[in-house]
């Protein structure tokens, strides 16, 4: 292998050269107890800055083994390394001056949630470490300007790794974090197991502060309320590191989260949402766990559907259209979303999340007076308030559902709070008492059908729903040599002119999972696709794949590992993809 001595003599010879002359750097070199690596070069001081990597081995980083000895130990970890590595690196953007991006230093930078990411990798075996970053190689015009880069990579990056990367350089305090992270970590994953031992769906620790700052930023809400558990749903929680602690527990079934406007009801949702990733220290949801599964479900009106069962929400379309696989351009708000908790279950979902104001309102309800004007024989909907009991008592999926003008849902309720002021109250028994009432005062008037909100429709749901198998046909474009796989914000994937729209994808955190996502569907064609698998045997292979191999097989692109849930909708939105879902007895 070359050596540091070798990397600074290229630099000095090629100084003032035409600027693709950089490109013979390219490379791994000894820098004492680590390995720099020039990964990619940039073809210009204009183009996006080159991709450097540093790598530390293990017995040099002498990070404790007990800090990385499980998987989500070592995903904390990672997280803690790269922020801190970020934070060093920062004081030296463009310090280093030139054209273009030339002094451009720059590494991911993570939100509130902990991610797998490529951008910082532990061997979980070796405790070797791998840093991914940027550069931007300086040059004045198109000229080299190598004394620049000298002074990047042999004074400010030798100055991050030694901060960042030896545990032994680490002062009291520093090694304190690592503590605390770690134990974080082992807390987190404890939660996550009771949930599952108590059979919760979800846990929200008292004092967690779930408003966030604004619009723009996902971090706490200064002088927010603190959240604080009903008495009723009150539970504890044994940590290995925090000893007990105490909040608000939400079991199985169908939990029904009621309130005024702008009283907190779908604050707490989102809080829901997002806690099926542990958050850092500080964030104020480090302690709001959900089932890990659970999926925000939700009207997508325009997108693509491809061969999903939709039947036990929609039949009999007057056209005569088979629901059973159902296939459209451009759904309307309630087939998007009768197809999306059924892809939901599909992906191995044990809860379903729900807003009514996301949500279409002839899937969610049908109030009692179109129930008497337009009869439901006339009606191919079969609303979500007749199917979710079913769905939960034969399928195993549970569903929290905020609602906030429709009362229907108390009737089908096991669990029923109301938000007053950000302060949640357990009204379940006041709630159903007044349905009861209601139900009796509305029975001369259209009977108990209409009293409940209800369609009436016989509850029916098959025993093969939502296991049908559904093949992938594979898509040529993976297999060409310039495919341009790219993400376009938190909005979409573009592959080769194709867009995936993933905007509605709303668990979705980080513009790192989409790149994934699109690396995901290029590796699942080029091992995995080939006309016979079908969609759930592939997405285990990937899941499998991340598992054993790491992300870094996938991609070595900075990326975040999505869940499986995100892998099939992401699938399930490529229109190009979707003309090949077929059933197993289908035609290509």
């Amino acid at each position: 292998m070359k050596t540091d001595r070798d990397l600074k003599i290229l630099l000095q010879n090629i100084d003032h050269k035409s600027y693709p002359a950089y490109k013979d750097t390219k490379g791994s070199y000894a820098f004492g107890d680590y390995i720099l690596s020039i990964d990619h070069v940039q073809g210009d001081p204009f183009a996006s800055p080159s991709d450097i990597s540093i790598y530390v081995e293990g017995r040099k980083g002498a990070f404790p083994k007990e800090s990385y000895d499980t998987k989500e130990k070592r995903i904390a970890l990672e997280d803690h390394l790269l922020r801190n590595f970020g934070k060093q690196l920062a004081a030296f953007n463009h310090v280093a001056k030139g054209s273009g991006k030339s002094g451009a230093v720059g590494i991911t930078r993570p939100g509130q949630e902990i991610l797998e990411r490529t951008a910082c990798v532990v061997d979980q075996s070796s405790g070797s470490i791998k840093v991914r970053l940027h550069v931007g190689f300086p040059a004045n015009g198109r000229t080299i300007n190598s004394r620049e880069l000298i002074r990047i990579l042999f004074e400010f990056l030798p100055q991050c790794v030694e901060s960042t990367l030896y545990y032994e350089k680490y002062k009291i305090e520093r090694k304190k974090e690592i503590k605390a992270v770690i134990e974080l970590a082992e807390d987190q994953t404890q939660i996550r197991r009771q949930l599952k031992e108590q059979g919760l769906v979800a846990f929200v620790a008292n004092g967690s502060i779930l408003p966030r700052e604004s619009g723009a930023s996902d971090k706490p809400m200064r002088d927010a309320i603190e959240f604080v558990s009903p008495a009723s749903m009150e539970i504890a929680m044994d940590l290995p590191n925090r000893g007990k602690i105490r909040g608000m527990g939400i079991k199985k079934g169908i939990t029904l989260i009621v309130g005024g406007g702008y009283h907190g009801k779908s604050t707490l949702l989102k809080a829901l949402e997002l806690g099926v990733y542990n958050h850092i220290a500080g964030d104020g949801r480090e302690f709001v766990i959900t089932d890990d599964t659970a999926v925000k479900s939700r009207a997508e009106d325009g997108r693509s559907i491809r061969n999903v069962d939709i039947s036990m929400f929609i039949d009999n379309l007057p056209n005569g259209k088979d629901t059973v696989s159902f296939d459209t351009e451009d759904a309307s708000g309630s087939t998007s979303q009768a197809a999306g908790v059924s892809e939901s279950i599909e992906a191995g979902a044990n809860v379903l999340l729900i807003d009514e104001d996301t949500s279409a309102t002839n899937f969610m309800i049908r109030d009692e007076l179109m129930q008497r004007v337009v009869l439901r024989d006339q009606e191919p909907i079969i609303p979500f308030i007749d199917r979710v009991r079913e769905i939960y008592e034969k399928q195993g999926v549970s569903t929290i559902l905020v609602a906030g003008s429709s009362g229907s849902y108390f009737y089908v309720a096991d669990t029923i709070i109301q938000m007053d002021c950000y302060h949640p109250l357990d009204i379940t028994e006041r709630a159903k008492k007044e349905a009861a009432e209601y139900r009796k005062g509305a029975m001369g008037a259209g009977g108990e059908e209409m009293a409940s909100g209800k369609s009436g429709r016989p509850g029916y749901l098959p025993p093969a729903q939502f296991t049908h198998r559904r093949i992938l046909r594979p898509v040529k474009a993976f297999r060409e040599p310039r495919l341009k796989i790219k993400t376009l914000g938190m909005d979409s994937i573009s592959i080769d002119r194709e867009c995936i729209d993933l905007r509605l994808v709303e668990q979705l955190v980080d513009e790192e999972q989409l790149c994934a996502l699109g690396q995901l569907l290029k590796y699942a064609h080029l091992h995995f696709v080939d006309g016979k698998r079908s969609l759930t045997e592939i997405v285990e292979l990937l899941e499998k794949t991340m598992d054993e191999m790491g992300l870094d097989e996938i991609t070595t692109r900075p990326s975040a590992r999505p869940r499986r849930q995100e892998i099939f909708a992401c699938i399930n939105r490529y229109r190009e993809q979707t003309l090949g879902l077929q059933k197993k007895t289908g035609k290509v």
